[in-house]
């Protein structure tokens, strides 16, 4: 999902737009994800010659062809669907479904969890959200049938159902703040700031409880769901906007359900099965290793050195960071050790070199504000900020423009023209899709009634969980709200591009500023970036399903419903499964393997918002200002220079993330990368269909063994072996032997 160290947004080359479509009548294809990388959807521009994303053909025998052809709408599909009974809305929302879908999302927020809790690198999990619903069904029915009984046919549009439901499930593990806005209130993000920084006080601490994160994350993450129904046939049919992550899964669905798109289904199924479980054996061959403390283990082996550990430069052998870099584009893995270079390779180790002249010596690298750690936490805000701002301005303009372009050419008469067969295929298959897209709206009412019904509880319940928040604070985000949506979900139909966490950072800085210092105004601040964040990105999630389920003629109802139990269901999944780490590990501590970084930026955030940048050591104020105008000027070049050239550019919120971390990740990332590079040398069509299923594997086994951990850890069993390493000249040999 930005590296918003928060997200959920996607990091989308522009070749998507080209690759997605509708496939060939005669052929199927296999279409590889749209990347979730921390929550802004920049595109990423890949080589010329990279395969990934694009859609992979196979002939009619299931064998991999090695072009890659460009697919558009041009290309009919739906007739080859003529004589498969279409299911009847209510049929599509089947009880097998939602089980799947329950698992999935489990699974997949105890991955989101994680990943929010060390990074914010959240992969997209789309794709074996798919694929997995895919193989579960039809392992269901073949059992069933094998055992004498009958069953329904699963059909695309269950399918749909499933990956729509698993999506919003485990979204709310990201929306929800639990990496993020939601930990800026606790202890250990107050004490990450400083105890004696300005306007951080003890009146801004809320710790996790799920007391008040269930009613909190009920009350703000199915608004999203109710915003933007009235406008779905002007975003779908009227507008014809892209949505490609939305476009590419229903590509990836409809060849699902062809029998050659089956058979490359459950090759992919098969892989990332294998790399689940050798990645869920390394995490617990690796947990023998890490007794007594976060000191030892794998996780810190100096695989470059004791002197480049201390600068956090180490592979720690971490599969989930190896799979999120087999997902990345190329450009944001090597961003990231750009990223790593330039801060922990050059930059700290010389502002380090000013103690005492810049800052005041003796203070904790680690926490206090007021030296090294302020360059560390500030300065990645401002490349977060400045690639923000300048993407919110871009997809801002570019919707401004497109809509005047939409109502331009809507006051101007068609001209004659001849129809092709492709122009046949393709009105063929828009009247149909437009006649079932149609056919089961989704009354104007219940979207009106649920929005009005839900805004009114969270003027109680809100001002309720947190004082310093009044209820017409939330009366004016609920205002304001449709319309940042609108936006949003217009921008992300164009580009792919969600900006759900600008949108939040900008209600953040507001209404810290209106509550003030002294009357809450962090957790003012918080509590909006949250109730903004949610309705802006669900809105935009359920405008990429209706694209889906349009492609897939899936019933809007269905599409609808699936969103709102898939919400329901991350509403009790997403804290259930964040409380399991809360209680089992140390969140927050700097020996964590779980210091969530996010928390103590959204903070920090929130105090800008209150105080301003009074508190700043010396010169960091006009480093932030020069690495603020890098993120914009980098960004410019990009965008406006020829794409041979602009793919060889970092990405500023990618650089941004291991300016406060670390670069261990980023190695494990960029061998992720450099795995895929040499697949791709190897095999390009190969490494095109299997790399996806191969990170997910490890990605999600890797994530999983976060419950045996707990469970042990719940247990008090602790690993029986400590490893660690130090110098040979240490004096702690004189002790061996």
């Amino acid at each position: 999902m930005e590296h918003d160290e928060d997200g959920r947004h996607s990091v989308v080359r522009r070749d998507v737009h080209e690759a997605t479509g509708y496939p060939v009548a005669t052929d199927s294809y296999v279409v590889h994800p749209v990347h979730h990388w921390g929550d802004n959807k920049n595109p990423v521009e890949a080589a010329d010659d990279e395969p990934r994303g694009q859609i992979v053909p196979m002939d009619k025998s299931g064998n991999l062809k090695d072009a890659y052809p460009k697919v558009d709408e041009s290309m009919g599909i739906e007739a080859d669907y003529m004589d498969v009974p279409l299911p009847p809305w209510r049929e599509q929302l089947t009880l097998r479904a939602f089980v799947v879908a329950l698992v999935l999302g489990i699974a997949f927020s105890i991955v989101t969890h994680r990943l929010n809790l060390t990074v914010g690198i959240i992969p997209s999990l789309n794709v074996p959200a798919g694929l997995l619903g895919f193989f579960f069904i039809k392992t269901w029915v073949k059992l069933l049938t094998k055992a004498g009984f009958t069953s329904k046919p699963f059909t695309r549009q269950e399918n749909t159902v499933i990956q729509t439901c698993v999506v919003s499930c485990y979204g709310i593990a990201f929306s929800g703040g639990f990496g993020s806005y939601l930990l800026g209130m606790s202890q250990f993000a107050y004490e990450g700031v400083g105890v004696d920084t300005k306007g951080n006080t003890v009146q801004d601490i809320k710790n996790p409880s799920l007391s008040w994160i269930y009613p909190f994350i009920f009350t703000v993450s199915l608004l999203g769901i109710f915003v933007l129904v009235p406008l779905r046939k002007i975003m779908i049919i009227d507008y014809r906007l892209t949505y490609p992550s939305g476009t590419a899964t229903a590509v990836l669905i409809n060849s699902f359900h062809t029998p050659s798109g089956a058979k490359i289904a459950k090759k992919q199924v098969k892989y990332l099965g294998k790399y689940f479980t050798f990645s869920f054996a390394w995490s617990f061959f690796k947990w023998f290793f890490s007794g007594l403390d976060n000191s030892c283990g794998f996780d810190t082996f100096p695989s470059l050195g004791l002197k480049a550990y201390a600068n956090r430069f180490y592979f720690d052998f971490s599969m989930t960071y190896v799979g999120a870099g087999i997902i990345c584009p190329h450009i944001v893995n090597v961003s990231v050790l750009f990223g790593a270079i330039v801060s922990w390779g050059l930059m700290w180790p010389l502002i380090q070199n000013r103690e005492g002249d810049w800052y005041p010596a003796g203070l904790n690298p680690g926490r206090d504000f007021r030296g090294l750690f302020g360059y560390k936490v500030f300065i990645s805000i401002a490349i977060i900020l400045g690639d923000g701002l300048y993407n919110f301005f871009k997809v801002t303009c570019v919707t401004v423009w497109n809509l005047y372009i939409q109502h331009k050419n809507r006051q101007q008469l068609p001209s004659t023209v001849t129809k092709s067969e492709d122009e046949d295929n393709l009105d063929f298959d828009r009247k149909r899709r437009d006649q079932i897209f149609m056919k089961d709206s989704v009354p104007y009412w219940l979207a009106l009634a649920g929005y009005v019904i839900l805004a009114i509880i969270s003027m109680v319940v809100i001002p309720h969980l947190f004082p310093s928040v009044k209820w017409y604070y939330v009366f004016v985000a609920y205002i304001i709200a449709p319309l940042f949506a609108f936006c949003n979900a217009y921008g992300c139909g164009l580009t792919d591009w969600s900006l759900a966490s600008n949108y939040g950072k900008l209600l953040l800085f507001i209404f810290a500023a209106w509550a003030g210092a002294g009357g809450g105004g962090i957790l003012a601040g918080l509590a909006a970036c949250g109730v903004m964040m949610s309705i802006v990105a669900t809105a935009s999630d359920l405008m990429q399903d209706f694209k889906t389920g349009y492609m897939t003629l899936s019933s809007p109802r269905s599409m609808f419903t699936a969103q709102l139990i898939g919400g329901i269901m991350g509403c009790i999944v997403g804290p259930a499964t964040f409380w399991l780490y809360w209680k089992a590990f140390d969140i927050g501590s700097p020996n964590s393997t779980y210091k969530a970084p996010s928390a103590v930026i959204y903070r920090t955030m929130a105090l800008l918002g209150v105080e301003g940048f009074g508190s700043l050591p010396n010169h960091c104020l006009q480093l932030c200002a020069g690495w603020f105008a890098f993120a914009v000027v980098v960004n410019a070049i990009r965008d406006y220079i020829p794409k041979k050239y602009s793919r060889f550019i970092p990405i500023p919120m990618a650089m941004a993330i291991p300016f406060y971390i670390g670069a261990y990740f980023a190695i494990d990332m960029f061998i992720g990368t450099c795995i895929v590079f040499l697949w791709e040398r190897k095999n390009k069509t190969k490494a095109s269909t299997f790399a996806a299923a191969v990170a997910s594997g490890l990605i999600c086994g890797d994530g999983l063994w976060i419950i045996p951990t707990a469970i042990l850890n719940f247990a008090k069993v602790n690993p029986p072996i400590c490893m660690f390493f130090f110098r040979a000249k240490d004096p702690i040999l004189a002790t061996l032997g």
